[in-house]
């Protein structure tokens, strides 16, 4: 199964701030949910708790700790191991790693794609992505978008594949 990581992080890589985005791009949570519809998704719970809900039309796996957390329609697993195995009996192609910044540390070392929103701005976070080493990962694709009244900054869709 392949592992995507699917993030939207400012030009100094934040990507939070006490646990709630930065900024709001209703393109970018439309590229999100098109981007995951019908996948896995990998979370740890505290971003699933950010959330507050179960996304719809994807097998939501929430990573934590906690033996007697559960969450009606939330797939439960205890490592980051588990969660990848408990993907793996969906049958889906890609899983994709939704965050937070501890999810994401953890999986950028497996990972074969990375789905980055690249907003263009600084913002100040407490929560940040790993810088994309060129090294190691290739620019496959890069739509630019400007701001409007309904974005707050300029932005790219980016997708990176490990080389």
């Amino acid at each position: 199964m392949k592992i995507s990581l699917i993030v939207a992080a400012a030009e100094n890589n934040s990507i939070g701030k006490n646990n709630q985005l930065l900024w709001h791009l209703p393109n970018d949570l439309k590229f999100f949910k098109n981007t995951t519809w019908g996948m896995p998704v990998i979370m740890g719970r505290k971003t699933f708790e950010s959330v507050s809900k179960v996304l719809p039309g994807r097998f939501n796996i929430v990573i934590t700790t906690q033996t007697n957390w559960s969450f009606e329609g939330v797939i439960v697993a205890n490592s980051l191991q588990d969660a990848l195995d408990k993907a793996a009996t969906t049958n889906c192609n890609e899983a994709f790693i939704i965050g937070g910044g501890e999810i994401y540390r953890q999986c950028l070392p497996i990972a074969t794609a990375v789905y980055l929103t690249k907003v263009h701005a600084v913002v100040d976070g407490d929560t940040f992505f790993s810088e994309l080493s060129e090294t190691n990962w290739q620019l496959t694709d890069n739509k630019d978008f400007e701001m409007d009244a309904k974005h707050m900054y300029n932005y790219s869709f980016q997708k990176w594949e490990r080389k």
